[in-house]
């Protein structure tokens, strides 16, 4: 039972966003998108966009060491940063798998409390939602009438949403609701690192906690703005790679980056399919003709988990050597 519910974890994610890129792509001409890809393409534009994908996961280490450091867990800063590179590459396999990775790697390397940094990443993910939901906010209320028209192009209107519900249907939900924290609640004891988080729950509290004790809080609210600064430049810079998308401006980059971030919620690894769909709807609202925003979502999409995947390739490679210098330390 254990082995096909670890089964299902990887194969239902990849049959859920397989399913929506087949549906998006079905009656797409590959050969012109190749001739796109290597010939209309500006390379250079995506190339600059690079660092700052790069950058955005080393803010995040960073700041995670930091949020670390009051609860007397001091990590070397190149091993949280490998952790965070190889966490976002095992996430491309397992979808939220990451967050638990980069927590044993520091605790495999480093001798950090699995439970203490788990406690951490709870709370470095309390602040990203903040963040994004005052950046939803903001770009929801300056681009209203682009996101009525995406809500009525995927049949779903903002102001009927819950007057379409019956009592019928609010009940249904309901049902819904308990049935998927039942889930949860049956999974979680499926979950690999279980039993050790289980059994120090102290030592989670301690982490979440942590944030009230970091020592330098303008570092950490500037590391916090940095991450999302950066994701943003990694995206927008390649609209400039593109004829049919350089002339948008950043309002529509804002828009779409938005709605992509929020599409990446759903578990499919690295949020393909949903994010492809939710990105390219967008881009038409803005103009873009369909087969262009199928091809621009695609290019940009894989050439950016590709990036991810080396990333997380040369983070592994690189540990077993930061291992083999904590033990010469030691002897030395």
């Amino acid at each position: 039972m254990q082995v096909l519910q670890r089964i299902l974890k990887i194969v239902l994610p990849l049959i859920l966003g397989g399913g929506i890129l087949y549906w998006m792509y079905r009656n797409t001409d590959f050969s012109s998108l190749k001739h796109m890809f290597l010939e209309e393409m500006n390379w250079w534009w995506m190339i600059l966009s690079f660092p700052f994908g790069i950058l955005a996961q080393m803010f995040r280490a960073w700041r995670w060491k930091q949020v670390l450091e009051p609860l007397d867990e001091k990590p070397r800063t190149k091993t949280a940063i490998y952790s965070i590179f190889i966490s976002y590459a095992a996430s491309l396999v397992i979808p939220r798998i990451g967050e638990f990775s980069r927590c044993a790697i520091l605790k495999r390397c480093d001798g950090i409390s699995f439970t203490k940094s788990l406690g951490t990443v709870v709370t470095e993910r309390a602040v990203d939602t903040l963040i994004m939901g005052i950046m939803t906010t903001v770009i929801l209320l300056s681009q209203m009438p682009v996101f009525t028209s995406f809500f009525s192009r995927t049949g779903t209107k903002l102001d009927t949403i819950f007057t379409m519900f019956t009592a019928t249907g609010w009940v249904v939900t309901l049902i819904c609701g308990i049935a998927a924290l039942v889930s949860l609640w049956i999974f979680r004891k499926h979950i690999v690192f279980y039993d050790k988080v289980k059994t120090s729950v102290n030592g989670i509290k301690e982490g979440v906690m942590s944030l009230k004790n970091v020592k330098n809080v303008k570092l950490f609210i500037f590391y916090s703005l940095a991450i999302w600064v950066s994701y943003f430049l990694h995206y927008y810079l390649t609209f400039f790679c593109f004829d049919f998308t350089s002339n948008l401006g950043i309002d529509a980059a804002l828009v779409t980056f938005i709605v992509g971030t929020v599409a990446v919620i759903v578990p499919t690894p690295n949020g393909a399919g949903p994010w492809h769909f939710a990105v390219k709807t967008m881009l038409v609202l803005y103009g873009v003709a369909e087969t262009s925003a199928l091809a621009f979502v695609l290019v940009v999409h894989t050439v950016q988990t590709l990036l991810v995947v080396v990333l997380g390739v040369m983070g592994f490679l690189c540990l077993p050597q930061n291992k083999l210098e904590k033990r010469i330390k030691q002897i030395t």
